[in-house]
C-alpha cells in the first residue's frame, strides 16, 4: 500500500494541479522566453493602431501626437498583471497559460468565461492582423498593377491560414519570430533615420494640444492599445516547456514587458514627431488610415521604402494571424478537453494530428470579425476582454495566497513582491480602463459573462465534478471561517484515509496531522496523543469521531 505525503494530501483531495498538455520537453531558455512574448506582442500594434489611437486621443475631432503616453500608461496597467501572472506560472508552470490558472482558481463556470473571454482576445487579435494585411495590400495591387478586391482576399487568406493550421506546420512560431523582428527592426532604423534627416516637432507630442482633453484622454487611448500588449504574458501559455521556469518565467514576462513597452513609445514619439499627425488621416476627412507605418516611412526615406514598410507589414500581419488562429482555437480545444464545451472540439485531426474543428470554428468567427466589425470596434473589443482577463489574475493571486492553508498544491517558487499592493493597483486601474473604453467594450465583457454562463449551465456543468476550489474556500473564510477549519480538518483525516475505511492507524493519523500545520518534530507528541485518544487499544481511531471531540472542545 502506498504511503502518501503529507505535502500531497491537500492535492489529492481538494485540487490536482493537471498537466493540461501531457509531459514536454523543457527546452526554452531566457532568450527564447523573451523572444516568444516580443513576437507575440508587436504587429499590429505598431502597424495599424497608431493613426487610430491618434484619432482616439484627440477625441474624434483632430488627431493628436501624444500617443505614446496612452502607450506607456497601458504598460504600467499591465505590470500588475504581468508580476501576478509571473508568480502564477512559476506555481503552475504547465501549459495553458491564463486558462488554467483561472479555472484552478475559480473552478468550472468562472473557468468556462475567462476561457471563453481568453478565445475572443486571440481571435479578435487575429481578425485585427488581418485587417492590417488588407489596409497594406494596396502596395501589391500598385506593384503588379492589379485591381484586388481587399474584402474577398482578406477572406481568402484566411480560408488558407485555417488550411494551414489544419495541416499542422510546426514551425509557425519559428517563422513568425524572425519576421517580426525584422519588420521592428526595421521600424526602429526608420526612427534613426527621421532622427537625424527630418526636422522634429516635439510640439506635437509634448504640447497640451498633444494629449487632447488631458488625462481622460490618455487613459481613453490606454484603454484603446491595450490590445497591443495581450502578447505579454503568453509566456505562461508555454510554461510546461521552459526551462528552470521559477527563474526564467518572471524574468522573461518582465523583461519582455520592458523592452516593448520603450519600443512602442519611442516607435510612436518619433512617428508623430516626425510627420504631421493629420498625415495619418485619409485625405480631406476625419478617418484614421489603417497604413501609418507606410505614411511614416514614405514621409522618411521615400516611396520605394514606403513600398519596403507596406510588404514587411503584409508579411507581419499574415504570419501574426498564422500564429494567433493556432493560440485562440487552442482554448476551445482545453475546454472542450476539460468537458465544458462540446466534445467534438477536441476532435483531434487523424491524419493531421490538429483539432481542426476548433481551427474551423475560430476562422469562422474571424470570417465574421473581419466582415462585419469596423477595424476600431475590432480593437476596442480585444482590449476589452484583455482588461478583464487581467483583472481576473490579479484576483487569482490574492485568493490562492489567502487560501493556501486548505490549498497546499498553491506553492509559488516566486512571488509577487509588496503582495497585494500590485494586485489591487491593478485591478483598481484595469477597472477604470474598462470604463473609460466605452459602452462598447462594456457590452463586449457582458455579453462574454452572460454567453458563457449559458455555456455553463446548458453543457458544462452537466460533465463537471464537484470541486473545493480556493474561491469557495476564500468565500467561506469572509463569511464562516469555522467552517473552513472545519473543512481543512475534515480534507486532510479523509485524505490520509488511503483504505477509505473511515480510520486512521498511527502513520495515517500522523501524516494528516503534519498536512495540518504540525512540524515533523512534532512526531513523539503526536504519538503520545494518538495512544490517549486510542481508547480501546485497537491502534486505529474513527475521524469522524475525533474530528466531533476537537471541535467540541476547541469551540
Amino acid at each position: 500500500m502506498r504511503r502518501f505525503s503529507p505535502s500531497e494530501l491537500f492535492g489529492i483531495v481538494l485540487q490536482p494541479i493537471e498537466q493540461a498538455s501531457g509531459v514536454l520537453e523543457r527546452k526554452l531558455g531566457l532568450f527564447s522566453v523573451v523572444i516568444i512574448s516580443i513576437s507575440a506582442m508587436l504587429g499590429s500594434g505598431l502597424f495599424v493602431l497608431p493613426a487610430l489611437a491618434m484619432l482616439q486621443m484627440g477625441g474624434g475631432s483632430s488627431p493628436a501626437g501624444g500617443i505614446w503616453l496612452a502607450y506607456l500608461l497601458a504598460a504600467l496597467v499591465i505590470l500588475p498583471a504581468a508580476i501576478s501572472k509571473s508568480e502564477l506560472a512559476t506555481a503552475m508552470p504547465v501549459s495553458g497559460g491564463s486558462y488554467v490558472f483561472i479555472e484552478r482558481t475559480f473552478g468550472p463556470l468562472i473557468g468556462t468565461i475567462s476561457g471563453l473571454g481568453l478565445w475572443g482576445t486571440f481571435m479578435l487579435k487575429s481578425s485585427f492582423a488581418l485587417i492590417g494585411f488588407k489596409a497594406y495590400l494596396w502596395v501589391i495591387e500598385d506593384i503588379m498593377k492589379l485591381d484586388i478586391n481587399l474584402e474577398y482576399a482578406s477572406l481568402i487568406l484566411l480560408v488558407l491560414i485555417v488550411v494551414i493550421n489544419i495541416l499542422g506546420v510546426k514551425r509557425i512560431k519559428k517563422v513568425q519570430t524572425p519576421i517580426v523582428l525584422i519588420s521592428t527592426l526595421f521600424l526602429f532604423l526608420t526612427c534613426i533615420l527621421a532622427i537625424f534627416t527630418v526636422e522634429l516637432n516635439w510640439n506635437a507630442v509634448f504640447s497640451r494640444d498633444a494629449f487632447g482633453s488631458g488625462w481622460e484622454s490618455v487613459a481613453s487611448t490606454a484603454a484603446f492599445v491595450f490590445v497591443s500588449y495581450a502578447g505579454v504574458t503568453k509566456i505562461a501559455a508555454v510554461g510546461g516547456e521552459i526551462k528552470n521556469p521559477s527563474n526564467n518565467i518572471p524574468k522573461g514576462i518582465l523583461l519582455s514587458l520592458l523592452l516593448c513597452s520603450a519600443l512602442y513609445v519611442f516607435v510612436t514619439l518619433i512617428m508623430a514627431a516626425s510627420v504631421d499627425p493629420s498625415f495619418y488621416m485619409e485625405e480631406g476627412t476625419l478617418h484614421a488610415r489603417e497604413d501609418p507605418v507606410y505614411i511614416f516611412a514614405n514621409e522618411v526615406g521615400g516611396y520605394n521604402f514606403g513600398i519596403l514598410a507596406s510588404l514587411l507589414a503584409v508579411l507581419t500581419m499574415t504570419s501574426m494571424a498564422l500564429a494567433g488562429i493556432m493560440a485562440s482555437s487552442r482554448f476551445l480545444f482545453a475546454m472542450a478537453r476539460d468537458s465544458l464545451l462540446p466534445d467534438f472540439l477536441e476532435d483531434v485531426h487523424g491524419k493531421f494530428e490538429t483539432p481542426h474543428w476548433a481551427i474551423i470554428s475560430t476562422g469562422l468567427a474571424m470570417g465574421l470579425a473581419i466582415t462585419f466589425l469596423p477595424v476600431h470596434d475590432v480593437a476596442e473589443l480585444a482590449s476589452g476582454f484583455q482588461i478583464m482577463i487581467f483583472i481576473i489574475i490579479n484576483c487569482s493571486v490574492i485568493i490562492l495566497r489567502l487560501s493556501r492553508s486548505s490549498h497546499s498544491w498553491y506553492d509559488p517558487e516566486w512571488k509577487s513582491p509588496l503582495f497585494p499592493f500590485f494586485q489591487v493597483i491593478g485591478i483598481i486601474t484595469s477597472a477604470v480602463l474598462l470604463y473609460l473604453m466605452g459602452t462598447k467594450a462594456i457590452y463586449g465583457a457582458v455579453a462574454t459573462i452572460i454567453l458563457g454562463s449559458i455555456m455553463y449551465y446548458s453543457y458544462g456543468k452537466r460533465h463537471q465534478k464537484p470541486e473545493i476550489t480556493p474561491w469557495n474556500t476564500f468565500r467561506l473564510m469572509l463569511i464562516n471561517p469555522d467552517q473552513v477549519e472545519h473543512r481543512r480538518r475534515y480534507a486532510a483525516f479523509h485524505a490520509a484515509d488511503i483504505e477509505g475505511t473511515n480510520h486512521l492507524n498511527l502513520h495515517e493519523f500522523i501524516a494528516a496531522m503534519t498536512a495540518l500545520g504540525y512540524k515533523g518534530d512534532d512526531v513523539d507528541a503526536l504519538r503520545s496523543y494518538f495512544h490517549s485518544i486510542d481508547s480501546n487499544f485497537d491502534g486505529v481511531i474513527d475521524i469522524d469521531e475525533f474530528l466531533t471531540y476537537v471541535e467540541e472542545t476547541t469551540f
